[in-house]
């Protein structure tokens, strides 16, 4: 346990982005209730993450973390979750085989619900109110009322999370992930796309090589790696009172697991040093990430690596960029530099989407695929000019045909965006334009000479 840290130490800290709960009886008495409960991951499966980021770090694996921006409480499914998983599995079916290296499957799902705020109000028409701050705090109706953060919320939150991850497992244990049904995976609105049929010509190379290994006599139907995948759940740590609750002591290693998730990351706006946040994250025996954008320094990220990972143990941290398709290549050398010099073992991943938000004319915000995939490009030359591995990828998608960013294979424009605008807070890659990514980061990657 790293030095002068305890579950709670980071009480003694400044923790920015926290609600102003109105009750504090009432606040301890929902986290004292969850704090009650089962964790919701083992320490054991935090291990196995942070052992296949290791391989990523090496060079030899590739991060695909992705999912909502922020769960929602009304929009809980089975066939929700079920068609997330599915464009995962499609991505990461492509990227694996386009690599040729295992593509680690980490969601944004069951506990991404809260979000940070750049104002702690917002103005909706001519009310002025507290700003939504997730469904685990809040309710997005815009009334007074609503925005009143509510601690029984948490509750709800750890419940919805409990049962989003049995489904998971359910579906990445129980058939649907086989890789023998690839084919089953397109979805219809996908299938018929030129993505889509891309998807399916990989498909069809898939299949051949699976009776190819059964004619040589490989058992295929015993190999487990074959028929079950292991995907691992992931969101940003903000709530700390939340993350407290949820931390246990594992019984085999005597260490301190978060086991709200098996990764938790540090936003843009709650990476302060002598913050709450970095107090707490620095403690836990999860592989953690914590994103950069543009204007990070190089002493900044040297410091950073130090306090979260001073042991340099691979695959404890994942630097996750996201500093906008203009800026990437230029802002990112340098810190890919001189974190290689100072023989930090990181994961580094890109995160293509926040830094290229902007308000179309209609009001809304989205972002532009073509932005999109120009930030990944500037991600990759920088890892090639600096002979770094360009680990992964961290993206906001959903397995529902949104009409949420710009461009991609339909070519969404700004008159298209409200017609399926669903997201509760930022604009999401739908299925087609998640699998087209994915198409397009291999091809980056391997036309730079990585694979």
């Amino acid at each position: 346990m790293p030095t002068g840290w305890s579950p709670t130490s980071w009480r003694a800290f400044p923790a920015v982005q926290q609600p102003e709960w109105p009750d504090e009886g009432d606040l301890d008495r929902a986290l004292k209730q969850i704090a009650s409960y089962p964790p919701l991951v083992f320490a054991g499966e935090a291990r196995s993450l942070q052992s296949a980021l290791a391989q990523v770090s090496a060079g030899n694996a590739f991060l695909l973390q992705a999912g909502d921006c922020a769960e929602s409480f009304d929009d809980f499914s089975a066939n929700n979750i079920r068609e997330k998983l599915r464009v995962i599995l499609q991505m990461a079916v492509v990227l694996t085989y386009s690599l040729g290296v295992p593509t680690v499957k980490v969601g944004r799902i069951a506990g991404q619900f809260a979000k940070p705020r750049s104002s702690s109000t917002e103005k909706v028409g001519d009310l002025e109110l507290p700003s939504f701050r997730g469904h685990i705090v809040n309710d997005p109706t815009p009334t007074p009322a609503a925005r009143i953060p509510d601690p029984d919320r948490l509750v709800q939150a750890y419940h919805q999370s409990a049962s989003t991850l049995n489904l998971v497992r359910a579906f990445t244990k129980g058939g649907f992930a086989d890789l023998s049904r690839v084919h089953a995976w397109t979805q219809e609105f996908v299938g018929t796309s030129p993505e889509g049929q891309r998807y399916e010509q990989l498909a069809t190379e898939i299949d051949r090589a699976l009776r190819f290994m059964r004619a040589c006599g490989v058992d295929t139907e015993n190999t487990s790696s074959l028929h079950e995948v292991d995907v691992y759940t992931s969101h940003e740590a903000l709530l700390l009172g939340y993350e407290e609750a949820l931390t246990r002591q594992d019984s085999l290693t005597g260490g301190w697991y978060d086991c709200s998730a098996h990764m938790l990351w540090i936003g843009e706006r709650t990476r302060q040093l002598d913050g709450a946040h970095i107090e707490f994250l620095r403690g836990v025996g999860n592989p953690i990430g914590c994103k950069i954008g543009a204007s990070t320094s190089v002493d900044f990220v040297l410091e950073l690596c130090q306090v979260l990972n001073p042991a340099r143990v691979p695959g404890r941290l994942t630097l996750i960029s996201r500093m906008g398709a203009d800026k990437v290549e230029s802002a990112l050398r340098p810190l890919l530099r001189a974190v290689t010099d100072a023989g930090h073992p990181v994961v580094w991943a890109c995160d293509p989407m926040h830094a290229n938000t902007f308000t179309s004319s209609s009001g809304l915000k989205t972002r532009h695929f073509d932005d999109i995939i120009r930030e990944i490009s500037g991600f990759v030359n920088a890892h090639r000019a600096e002979g770094t591995w360009p680990g992964g990828i961290h993206v906001e998608l959903t397995g529902d045909n949104v009409t949420e960013c710009l461009g991609g294979a339909d070519d969404l424009t700004v008159e298209d965006l409200d017609h399926r605008y669903q997201t509760v807070c930022d604009p999401r890659l739908n299925a087609r334009q998640g699998l087209d990514l994915a198409f397009g980061v291999a091809e980056l990657i391997r036309s730079s000479g990585f694979a």
